[in-house]
């Protein structure tokens, strides 16, 4: 395992001798809250820098909508960019706004609510920020996909581009 922080070119790399279990890595997240940190499926840990006022309005916005749609559809759950999944394949992401069906939601226990995810979100937008590499952000979109998701859009304002991701169909 090795932990990549993603800002340097090339990237810094701090080699660990295992793989954290996910308790160690939900412990090294919260001793660490400052950072922006994720897990690539290999165990890598990514830790990415914050994004500027633009970013952090535009997704602010993004979560908004999200939410007001959530309570008027009432089929499920919104969530922000805090939130943190733990996925079949090993990778643990934070998309920058996700909704989950209530009833896959309640599948799981109250202590399982109050630590990272384990389940893949049903729709994940990931919302491009100038240090953001777009073909990083497709390979992750992908993944979200590969790992469950029914529908993911990437969203890059500077190009007023909308990427459609559906399972099971080609990108739009």
């Amino acid at each position: 395992m090795q932990i990549l922080v993603e800002e340097l070119e090339p990237p810094m790399v701090i080699q660990w001798e295992h793989r954290m279990t996910d308790d160690e890595y939900f412990r090294f997240c919260a001793d660490n809250p400052d950072l922006r940190i994720e897990c690539t499926p290999e165990g890598d840990i990514l830790i990415r820098p914050p994004v500027g006022g633009e970013s952090s309005f535009q997704n602010n916005e993004l979560s908004a909508e999200l939410r007001d749609w959530a309570r008027q559809d009432g089929r499920g759950r919104a969530f922000d960019s805090s939130v943190e999944y733990l996925l079949p394949s090993g990778a643990a992401y934070s998309p920058d706004a996700s909704w989950i069906l209530r009833s896959r939601l309640d599948q799981l226990s109250k202590d399982e609510k109050r630590k990272f995810l384990r389940i893949c979100p049903d729709f994940v937008v990931e919302l491009k920020s100038p240090s953001d590499r777009l073909s990083k952000l497709k390979d992750k979109m992908c993944e979200w996909i590969e790992n469950g998701a029914q529908l993911g859009w990437l969203l890059d304002p500077d190009h007023r581009t909308v990427y459609v991701y559906r399972r099971g169909r080609e990108l739009e």
